[in-house]
């Protein structure tokens, strides 16, 4: 048998858990920056059904015709909260719960497609991520769930076991992974405000935000999950989201086109 043999590399003796060895030479890549990330909110936009959604879906497919990359992330809506509701009063970890949770938004990813198909769309699931460049080099709207797939090795937040990463987390990181600037949620609201405009009328539209201004004012409404806030500031290149009234004709082109509509919150 012959003598083992030792490769010399700076990372022989690293553990690839600190601090980036001497001598690496480390420069991550955004892997396709042009593309615009949306969400289609689920009970904001899908739970609404033809008369919301029809006219949102005109103006993606317009932007696609103008050149615009788009990849579609769909959320889960009120049967996704049915779910967690359940879920959790029978007492299942979190990794089951959301697992269980990712159903629904695969459900809306599925609708979509079908409503898109006449125009390109087709429906990926996470092990099709890498494909994503082939797809829209040939014209296509790929469309996917915004769950992101942690599934079981999802993390438990104290007081909950509702998972902390769901769709909205899932389209800012698919934003962050492909190096888009900003990454785009469809809701019914204007954007984000002082406080729950169904509720209070007399809630206050802020056009645009910080992270960490957003997290010190501690509001007891957010328009997005409070885990893309945090996770804003720590982003290597997805460093503003932006919510747009999908309700309002011509907002949602208008974003896609790179417009400040609605609410920007900034990292």
């Amino acid at each position: 048998m012959s003598d083992r043999r030792t490769i010399e590399s700076a990372l022989s003796r690293s553990t690839l858990t600190g601090s980036t060895p001497s001598g690496i030479d480390y420069r991550p890549v955004a892997v396709m920056p042009d593309v615009r990330v949306v969400k289609v909110g689920g009970q904001s936009i899908m739970d609404r059904g033809r008369a919301a959604l029809f006219p949102i879906l005109d103006e993606i497919v317009e932007a696609r015709k103008q050149g615009i990359q788009v990849v579609l992330l769909a959320g889960g809506g009120t049967r996704a909260r049915h779910i967690y509701a359940i879920a959790s009063e029978l007492e299942m970890p979190t990794g089951v719960v959301a697992t269980l949770g990712k159903y629904i938004p695969m459900q809306n990813a599925r609708m979509l497609q079908m409503l898109l198909a006449k125009h390109g769309g087709i429906y990926i699931l996470p092990d099709d991520f890498e494909k994503l460049p082939l797809y829209l080099s040939l014209g296509c709207i790929p469309v996917m769930s915004g769950m992101p797939p942690f599934g079981y090795w999802e993390k438990h937040e104290a007081g909950s076991r509702i998972p902390p990463h769901r769709t909205d987390a899932g389209a800012f990181l698919s934003a962050e992974f492909l190096g888009s600037r900003r990454a785009i949620f469809i809701k019914d609201e204007e954007g984000l405000y002082t406080d729950d405009p169904k509720k209070n009328a007399s809630a206050t539209h802020i056009p645009r935000i910080t992270a960490k201004e957003l997290i010190a004012r501690d509001l007891n409404d957010l328009v997005v999950e409070r885990r893309v806030i945090e996770y804003l500031p720590r982003a290597r290149w997805c460093h503003e989201l932006q919510i747009v009234n999908g309700l309002r004709p011509g907002q949602v082109l208008a974003a896609l086109k790179g417009e400040d509509v609605g609410t920007i919150i900034s990292a």
